[in-house]
């Protein structure tokens, strides 16, 4: 059992999302089963369901530290001499206490990397970290710029009547209720946004897989923008009418967020000193391409391990392979 003493922070909060934030590890599946056992008492009292708890109140959680502290490895997708890219679990923070930097900080301890952007603590995928301050503010002049591709994989209720669009709108984030809310005219307070999408596959149970780009990174955006034109993300309780009806059954807003970040590309000319010594896994740099065969390296160039590459022309693309 954990007891926790709820703090000023989150008087008048939700008891889950004081609970998700005290053990970031800690699914959501696992938690709304336990409400469901009955497993968890506020002031002696056991609780069946989300509530709004407050100051002072006490806490008792009769859940397993094996699913209050699961252990994580980090998936190191690519790895040289100035960038980490991770694929990144579900029900984790990129950054806050007991995040995915702070599994990187206590992998690299020295080097401390530092992400380059964020990604939704319900989303999987790529994050981009920068292994020293050189190469930290050059990937963040390229964010800025938007000169960093990042690609998405969505499965999402409901199939596109256009395959291919290119969505402007404007979003408002309002944080103290941790939403945001889109509109197609901008309103005072509204920050513009672009989502493109195009339907890769069309499921018999009327939902389909998307790849999309953004333009722009705002908090939410994509899960939000689809759900305004009508096509929510498989799982996402915020932005999903809760339910929808799949052949009988029913999307629960509790499941797992089918949105995958499954590609970063940039072009590496500002990088210099870059190596394959270091390489994890697949890239590709314009016409040379790096393999791992069982017992090493191998290049569609003879290049040797350890060679400083010219990056005056090369372009980092590292991608996941979608198993959707």
């Amino acid at each position: 059992m954990k007891t926790l003493i709820v703090t000023n922070k989150y008087n008048g909060k939700k008891l889950c999302n004081f609970i998700l934030t005290s053990f970031p590890n800690l699914s959501q599946n696992t938690l709304y089963k336990a409400l469901r056992q009955k497993d968890i008492k506020i002031n002696g009292k056991r609780v069946n369901k989300d509530c709004i708890i407050f100051e002072n109140d006490e806490l008792n959680i009769f859940i397993a530290d094996s699913l209050l502290f699961p252990q994580i490895n980090l998936d190191i997708v690519y790895e040289d001499n100035n960038i980490l890219v991770i694929n990144k679990p579900i029900n984790l923070e990129v950054v806050g206490e007991n995040s995915l930097t702070t599994l990187v900080h206590q992998k690299y301890p020295k080097q401390k990397p530092m992400p380059c952007h964020r990604l939704d603590r319900n989303t999987t995928g790529l994050v981009l970290f920068a292994k020293n301050d050189t190469a930290l503010n050059i990937l963040f002049d390229k964010f800025k710029k938007h000169e960093i591709k990042k690609s998405y994989t969505a499965l999402v209720y409901g199939i596109p009547k256009i395959k291919k669009a290119r969505l402007e709108s404007y979003l408002f984030k309002d944080n103290k209720k941790s939403i945001v809310y889109i509109s197609d005219d901008f309103k005072p307070g509204y920050q513009k946004i672009i989502t493109s999408y195009s339907v890769i596959k069309e499921f018999n149970n009327n939902t389909s897989l998307l790849e999309v780009n953004i333009e722009t990174g705002r908090t939410h955006q994509i899960r939000a923008h689809l759900a305004h034109i009508g096509y929510p993300i498989i799982g996402d309780g915020k932005y999903v009418i809760n339910q929808y009806p799949l052949k009988g059954k029913k999307v629960l807003a509790d499941s797992k967020v089918f949105l995958l970040s499954n590609g970063l590309e940039f072009k590496m000319e500002d990088m210099t000193g870059w190596s394959i010594n270091d390489v994890k896994t697949y890239t590709e740099l314009l016409g040379i391409k790096l393999e791992y065969n069982g017992y090493g390296y191998v290049t569609s160039q003879s290049i040797d391990a350890g060679t400083v590459l010219d990056t005056s022309n090369m372009v980092l693309s590292v991608t996941l392979e979608n198993k959707t």
